[in-house]
């Protein structure tokens, strides 16, 4: 039913981590990013931004054509209001958990992808750029931690806005972080990690990626880094 191109990535798991709690049929299309398989002229047909996730849906709620659709947050609100599944119907449960999943859109991913490249991949080791999204990083970790001082998931139930969120935890260590500097979050993030969806969905990534958690290679690094309008024709 779904076609989830997918690779091992946070953006990444959070479909996969969705799809595996729904147990919606779904078939994996590998889009390997460090061999720049995300400009084949096929998948930006689905994904113009070059980025994967995307999900073709060949049988969506109104009967008619397949539908496509790229960047994880709108796949997640998507597959949610398919299956009636992990968002809340009334207004305010809604809106307070489209908030925090936009807030991982546009703030916790982000930053924290900002962390793994100045401190894992520059060729530059920059203090000033490294010190900046660690500091960030620790920030958005409190302000979670917050969030979660009353509640045990970020939006009520447990739910989208908690499987965008959890992907980017789990490297917290090379983000320079300590969960035991965050309670609330730590146990937020072990409970999640025990689930079952959540573990089979992590299962995939070797399946996908034999290499997966592997130091990355330079010409993967020359890959994913150093992309401009120009050079991504194809």
């Amino acid at each position: 039913m779904i076609d989830l191109y997918y690779w091992p990535t946070p953006n990444g798991h959070k479909v996969t981590m969705f799809l595996e709690e729904v147990g919606l049929p779904y078939t994996i299309k590998p889009v390997n990013i460090g061999k720049g398989e995300q400009f084949d002229p096929g998948f930006l047909k689905i994904a113009p931004n070059n980025r994967m996730p995307a999900i073709v849906d060949h049988a969506p709620a109104d009967g008619g054509a397949p539908i496509t659709l790229f960047e994880s947050g709108a796949i997640l609100l998507y597959l949610a209001e398919k299956t009636g599944r992990f968002l809340a119907t009334d207004l305010r449960g809604r809106q307070e958990a489209l908030q925090w999943l936009f807030w991982q859109m546009g703030g916790l991913g982000p930053m924290l992808g900002q962390n793994h490249h100045f401190s894992q991949y520059a060729p530059e080791k920059i203090p000033y750029a490294i010190n900046r999204y660690v500091n960030e990083t620790n920030r958005l970790y409190g302000v979670l931690d917050r969030r979660l001082a009353d509640r045990d998931f970020v939006a009520g139930d447990y739910g989208i806005a908690d499987m965008a969120a959890y992907p980017w935890i789990v490297p917290w260590e090379k983000q320079g972080q300590t969960l035991d500097d965050h309670p609330n979050l730590k146990r937020w993030f072990h409970a999640i990690a025990e689930r079952p969806a959540t573990k089979a969905a992590y299962a995939r990534a070797p399946d996908v990626n034999p290499d997966h958690g592997k130091t990355m290679s330079e010409d993967a690094k020359k890959v994913m880094f150093g992309q401009t309008a120009g050079n991504t024709k194809r």
